[in-house]
């Protein structure tokens, strides 16, 4: 193991580094939250039945929430610079616990409107960014892998839960897994939000482990603030290619299973296509993290977009379960990369000082798409009784995010 490595993982003494300790709590929150959120798929064919409701109208519960909780970053990042994360992290849990126990009491599709629509939506919208924001205080040599680990809770998320919720609805229905995830999802999140911490020098600590005072460029009080950021052109490209990317960032995470059972595959495989998402996803978060960290996360960063947009042109043309499995991996890779790089590429740009406000404001490039995309391609189907269109879609809008990003990157230079 090299010094950088040591003095990474412990703190003077011998004592493992308070910060992998903020990044356990950030990838549990990540984990339950994200998680709670990608069951959705396995849940759309109940609604659907029990609701007697189109396709479209039942992905925009989805659409809600993603809306929410990309959105509400804008107003949540600032608010953790200002009043540390575990608050923030902690109400978000019970949002979106609340929010699941509400769509399981649900009588109306406008009532799971509200329950997982707004709660959950508002639920992470309060947690994600402050928990992401946590870790970037505490790194500085290693910020692309910690970020990578934190974040790789939606990957891990994404594997488990799904499958999970599948089996809890054909064991209790459907009601009952809403009930189940919701208090396990407040329970469990309120108590790791404890973690969460955004000053080293509170503990007498500086990132990545150094003495404190060792590098003062990195304290908290460097950086652009919140308003010289925004209205940088590295973060005006950095926006719009997001915005781009957005409308089929989230296509497969609400309509790979339909997609796959359409195609005779079994319920039971298809679930797991999510699975396999968050295999891939969890993978890009470790390894294109660490890599990025060596090559260059402004580089890494566009290669997401454009391996995005390949493994949207498999699906297209997969019909099968080998190809759809292939399509899952790739397209969890490229995402885990592009999820991982985000937050750690903005600090490389604009410091510490408003880290938090600036990821949640990047964020909300997101919240756009997300509300129009999966919707879109529900009513799309719908209309057609075809996905084609929708993925099509998805493949330039990742190339033309991955042309801006570019741009904007060589400008920089």
């Amino acid at each position: 193991m090299d010094n950088q490595l040591a003095v990474a993982e412990f703190a003077p003494g011998g004592r493992i580094f308070r910060g992998w300790f903020v990044v356990a709590g950030a990838f549990a929150i990540t984990f339950l939250g994200f998680g709670s959120a990608y069951t959705f798929s396995v849940f759309l064919t109940p609604l659907q039945r029990e609701f007697g409701a189109a396709r479209g109208a039942v992905s925009l519960v989805f659409a809600l929430a993603g809306f929410l909780y990309f959105g509400l970053g804008v107003i949540s990042g600032p608010l953790a610079d200002r009043l540390g994360a575990r608050r923030l992290a902690a109400l978000g849990m019970l949002l979106v616990g609340g929010g699941l126990v509400v769509a399981g009491l649900a009588q109306t599709l406008e009532q799971v409107y509200l329950g997982y629509g707004l709660g959950v939506g508002l639920g992470v919208g309060c947690s994600y960014a402050p928990a992401v924001g946590a870790v970037q205080h505490w790194f500085s040599r290693r910020r692309g892998f910690a970020s990578g680990l934190a974040v790789s809770g939606i990957g891990m998320g994404t594997l488990v839960m799904p499958p999970a919720a599948a089996w809890l609805i054909a064991a209790i229905g459907w009601r009952e897994t809403y009930l189940v995830l919701g208090a396990a999802t407040a329970l469990a999140g309120c108590a790791v939000a404890l973690l969460l911490d955004n000053d080293p020098a509170a503990h007498g600590l500086a990132p990545d482990g150094d003495p404190p005072g060792a590098t003062l460029s990195r304290s908290a009080a460097t950086g652009s603030t919140l308003r010289d950021a925004v209205r940088s052109r590295q973060f005006i490209g950095l926006y719009a290619g997001c915005v781009v990317c957005s409308f089929g960032l989230f296509v497969p995470f609400v309509h790979l299973v339909p997609y796959a059972t359409d195609h005779g595959v079994d319920k039971a495989w298809a679930v797991l296509l999510l699975g396999a998402i968050g295999v891939g996803s969890t993978a890009g978060r470790f390894t294109l993290g660490a890599l990025a960290d060596k090559v260059g996360r402004l580089a890494s960063f566009v290669a997401s977009f454009i391996g995005m947009a390949a493994a949207c042109a498999v699906w297209a043309v997969s019909g099968g379960l080998a190809g759809l499995t292939v399509f899952a991996l790739l397209y969890g890779l490229a995402y885990g990369g592009f999820v991982a790089l985000a937050p750690a590429l903005l600090m490389d740009l604009f410091g510490a000082r408003a880290i938090s406000g600036i990821i949640g404001v990047l964020y909300t490039s997101v919240a756009f798409g997300t509300l129009v995309g999966p919707s879109a391609a529900g009513f799309a189907y719908d209309a057609t009784h075809s996905y084609t269109i929708a993925i099509l879609g998805s493949v330039a809008a990742n190339l033309v995010a991955a042309a801006i990003v570019l741009a904007a990157c060589r400008k920089q230079r």
